[in-house]
């Protein structure tokens, strides 16, 4: 089970550093993503880090200069931390894990994943 939270309503500007706590597994043993979903728009893979493959990724120029994702194998926890956030960044963010190795363009797939966050909401507004 993954639970995803850190979420909440922030500034333009902000930070906000969300947590995906796993239980059950391993978190160490998988890769893990976090993806995004705005109202009306498909859930998009935003940073995914893999032990396969110890450097982490980002999909787009905007989100690698403003989050960092990080994993803490003693906490069994993965973490996305945001900086100077805009509102364009509302959506509900969700975490999932992967088993096996994987090949980091298919971590942008919502299919290469099997365990699923809850979500948690993010609002970037003044």
């Amino acid at each position: 089970q993954l639970q995803a939270s850190g979420g909440g309503l922030v500034a333009p500007g902000g930070s906000l550093r969300l947590s995906c706590k796993a239980t059950g597994f391993t978190l160490g043993y998988y890769a893990i993503g976090w993806f995004r979903q705005a109202p009306g728009k498909e859930r998009e893979g935003i940073a995914c880090i893999s032990k396969s493959d110890p450097s982490p990724y980002y999909k787009s120029s905007s989100v690698k200069d403003r989050f960092t994702i990080a994993s803490d194998d003693a906490e069994n926890t993965v973490y996305l931390q945001m900086s100077s956030l805009k509102p364009e960044d509302t959506a509900v963010y969700f975490c999932a894990a992967a088993k096996g190795r994987k090949i980091i363009s298919a971590l942008w797939s919502i299919r290469s994943y099997d365990y699923w966050g809850q979500g948690t909401q993010v609002t970037v507004s003044s």
